[in-house]
Order: structure tokens, then C-alpha cells, then sequence
């Protein structure tokens, strides 16, 4: 048995649990935060029998794209002055560790 962690975008977090859902992968949400823009995002919890961790990751990859966003960045120009001007950065995706579970209880 593996523990999948994935964590995606608050944007995508739904779709992705839905999606998991239904081809039964029973999913724990924890409401996260952190990265580059400390935007809020969403960690799964899956636990996954050794020979379904292709199908999870598929659903993961498939509801998880990639998009550019345009968010405004801050720069400092002198003591007290501050300009602020766009920047476009990646978001979306999903980042995936997999763990070895050494025992499983259910109770």
C-alpha cells in the first residue's frame, strides 16, 4: 500500500477530489498554504493499493493543468517607495509524493 500526498491548487482541488471519488480513491482534504504567491492550496491525502497508483496519478495529471496567471509583484525602489507592476507565473499543477505504508488500520 502507497500514501499518496498531492498538492493542488484550491482552483483545482474539487474537480480533482470528484474526479478521484469516482473511480474510488477515498480522499482526505487539508486546507493548505505556502509556495512563491502563499496562495492557498490543498494537500490530498490517498491511500492506494500498490497496483492503483498509475490510475490516481492519472486523475491527479489530468484535472491538474498548468495555467499563467498575471498577480502584481512589489518591487523597492528607495527607502519608502514601492512600485507595483504585474508579473505573470506559472500556478496549477500538482505536486505528488509517494509513501510506502508499512501497516494500515482502519478502525
Amino acid at each position: 500500500m502507497k500514501l499518496v500526498l498531492a498538492i493542488v491548487s484550491n482552483d483545482d482541488s474539487s474537480v480533482v477530489s470528484s474526479s478521484l471519488n469516482k473511480e474510488n480513491f477515498q480522499v482526505t482534504r487539508l486546507a493548505t498554504t505556502g509556495g512563491f504567491l502563499r496562495a492557498g492550496n490543498t494537500t490530498l491525502i490517498i491511500g492506494v493499493e500498490d497496483d492503483r497508483v498509475d490510475a490516481c496519478l492519472e486523475v491527479i495529471g489530468n484535472e491538474c493543468k498548468k495555467r499563467t496567471e498575471v498577480v502584481p509583484s512589489t518591487a523597492s525602489y528607495d527607502i519608502g517607495r514601492y512600485a507595483s507592476f504585474p508579473v505573470e507565473v506559472q500556478v496549477g499543477g500538482a505536486t505528488v509524493f509517494i509513501l510506502d505504508v508499512a501497516q494500515f488500520h482502519k478502525l
